[in-house]
């Protein structure tokens, strides 16, 4: 299997054992750099992607406090895989991880049951997410799903976000 095909795979994420931490996060980023730097692209995409699905798991139920941080774990898993994907010559799934990022944030800073904490992250890490975004348009052009949440982001006056 060649490293698109890796990379597409990666989606819908594996489960994240309810027992995963901040600190299994940091673990995995730490050995998927260790990969890149030996340049074996396939054991650092695993880990990526194993990265990513205990970043989901830890940001949509983060410890006390630790909110900002769980957020930040969230988005550097997906820009980093994102970024593997460029390399791959796979723009759709950049694009696809791109969107999910930016819309989980946008979700949770429009969420009135999420802590004024997650809100918070997720409005200041979006800002992150938006500026991957208008790099992937300005490299590959509109897409329809990139565009949509551009919009999102910031509508203009008279329109709805509904």
């Amino acid at each position: 299997m060649d490293l698109q095909a890796s990379i597409s795979s990666a989606l819908p994420w594996a489960p994240v054992p309810t027992s995963a931490t901040l600190a299994d996060w940091e673990r995995l980023m730490r050995r998927a750099g260790a990969a890149l730097q030996m340049q074996q692209w396939r054991m650092a995409l695993g880990y990526q992607r194993q990265a990513l699905a205990v970043a989901l798991g830890i940001a949509h139920q983060p410890p006390a406090g630790r909110e900002d941080d769980c957020v930040a774990a969230l988005v550097v898993s997906h820009l980093n895989l994102a970024d593997l994907s460029q390399e791959a010559a796979a723009p759709g799934e950049s694009a696809r991880l791109l969107c999910h990022a930016h819309a989980t944030l946008l979700a949770w800073m429009a969420d009135p049951t999420a802590t004024p904490a997650l809100q918070q992250a997720a409005w200041r890490h979006s800002r992150e997410t938006h500026a991957a975004l208008l790099r992937h348009v300005a490299q590959h052009g509109p897409q329809a799903d990139v565009t949509r949440l551009l919009q999102a982001s910031h509508p203009q006056p008279g329109t709805r976000t509904h």
